[in-house]
């Protein structure tokens, strides 16, 4: 049930460099073909590269920048995502997930159902929820632990078991940081 992102970055990166290459290619043979300025010449670029051998030190660079920059995308493609989807309960071999977005407005929204509390910003990792919350209450003794177990009771309805631990600040006027 772990969905994870496609490699759209690095993939698009890529085409957008072989589409440009292609491009220039293209351009320089129509140019060439109806006998006008080409913008780069084949006849120069042919010259340049007989010009070169095996054993000097351009071909070398070369290689070594076309085999790290191939080891890096293939890094990037093996390399696993953060997870689309947050799992929920199993129950009766129904698998089921929520996005990260929407247990992120679930734990917003109630956190924002303690008294005079308002929810600044909310981080869902994968074994933790973070809840940074601002009241504008002088008086918030117990505030950040009833937005914790109200966020807990949350998640444990959704049916989250694998947020483990939540977190939260809370900024206070007389602070004006976390608590």
């Amino acid at each position: 049930m772990t969905r994870r992102p496609r490699r759209v970055v690095p993939a698009v990166l890529l085409a957008l460099v072989l589409l440009a290459a292609a491009v220039v290619v293209i351009v320089s043979l129509v140019q060439r073909l109806t006998g006008a300025r080409e913008l780069v010449s084949y006849d120069r670029v042919a010259a340049e590269l007989h010009a070169i051998t095996w054993g000097e030190t351009p071909v070398l660079v070369a290689g070594v920048i076309a085999a790290a920059l191939g080891a890096l995308l293939l890094i990037a493609a093996l390399w696993p995502g953060r997870t689309l989807l947050v799992p929920l309960v199993d129950e009766e071999g129904l698998r089921a997930g929520v996005s990260r977005r929407g247990l992120r407005a679930a734990v917003r929204e109630s956190a924002e159902t303690v008294d005079g509390v308002t929810a600044r910003g909310v981080r869902v990792r994968r074994r933790s929820v973070r809840v940074k919350a601002a009241t504008d209450r002088v008086e918030s003794a117990g505030t950040a632990e009833a937005v914790a177990d109200r966020v807990s009771n949350r998640l444990r309805e959704i049916g989250t078991r694998s947020v483990r631990r939540v977190r939260t600040s809370l900024q206070t006027p007389e602070t004006g940081g976390g608590a």
